[in-house]
């Protein structure tokens, strides 16, 4: 059984219903409280017949090993991941038409895992590839840091990510690496393009073997003195990049939104 917490992770569960709750425990401290957020949670809960029980706080902060649980925690299922066939064999998610995946190549702290999650469910993503070594694991932390995300994105977990990463490439699908001596710079990069962008490991980026399968590697221009950024601040900014290009490809330029104005419409009769 598989513990999650926090007010937004247990309510996007709920929402999503991408796997089985068994039972929610809230803190008895906080029950006998008036509190919207939480009694929205519950009606939600109730509503589809999720059994609700008490706790002291100090059990549940022993069921999630830290305190920070806002005195609500779900018990869950086991998550059963993807498969990479699983993500290739579903259409885009975006009116745009083009794929977009994210592979990350070993990112270790949960932290970094759930906000790139986050970020990937926002930009829309259509798949996050990790391995199954070297990788922080889809933890309670990972989900609390995602604010409910990890339960909408879709995850596949692979044995080898460049191998992985060559599957993709055979079914016509680029690989882009983030490297702080890439080039282009990201903002140069064409995104409207089947894609999967590959994120490596905090401190010390994507491994040789996985650097050499990318297609291109790109780079976040830095203007102060630190030399590259978070690696889920990176992702972040490069995933809504992809995203903008991808929605600007679907507006109608200026100079047509100008000709459509000014063209005249037929004048209607009376009784027409």
């Amino acid at each position: 059984m598989e513990v999650l917490y926090g007010l937004h992770p247990v309510e996007e569960a709920l929402r999503s219903r991408s796997r089985p709750l068994d039972h929610i425990s809230v803190a008895r401290e906080r029950e006998s409280r008036r509190d919207p957020r939480l009694d929205a949670v519950l009606d939600l809960a109730r509503a589809e017949g999720i059994r609700i029980s008490t706790e002291t706080r100090d059990q549940l902060t022993r069921h999630c090993r830290t305190d920070a649980h806002q005195g609500i925690v779900a018990f869950l299922r086991e998550r059963k991941l993807l498969s990479l066939e699983d993500l290739l064999a579903s259409p885009a998610t975006t009116s745009a038409g083009y794929r977009f995946f994210l592979a990350l190549d070993g990112i270790e702290d949960p932290h970094n895992l759930g906000a790139l999650l986050r970020s990937a469910d926002g930009a829309g993503v259509d798949g996050v590839l990790l391995p199954e070594r070297r990788s922080a694991p889809l933890s309670a932390v990972a989900a609390k840091s995602s604010a409910g995300a990890s339960e909408h994105v879709r995850i596949a977990q692979v044995v080898n990510i460049t191998r992985a990463l060559e599957t993709m490439k055979r079914h016509h699908i680029w690989v882009v690496g983030l490297d702080e001596r890439g080039d282009p710079e990201y903002t140069g990069f064409d995104f409207r393009q089947d894609i999967c962008l590959v994120l490596g490991r905090e401190g010390t980026g994507l491994h040789e073997m996985v650097k050499r399968t990318c297609d291109h590697l790109l780079r976040i221009p830095m203007a102060g003195s630190v030399t590259s950024l978070n690696v889920s601040v990176a992702g972040a900014v490069v995933m809504f990049e992809a995203m903008r290009q991808r929605r600007a490809s679907q507006r109608p330029s200026d100079q047509q939104l100008f000709t459509e104005s000014k063209t005249p419409k037929p004048r209607k009769g009376l009784g027409s």
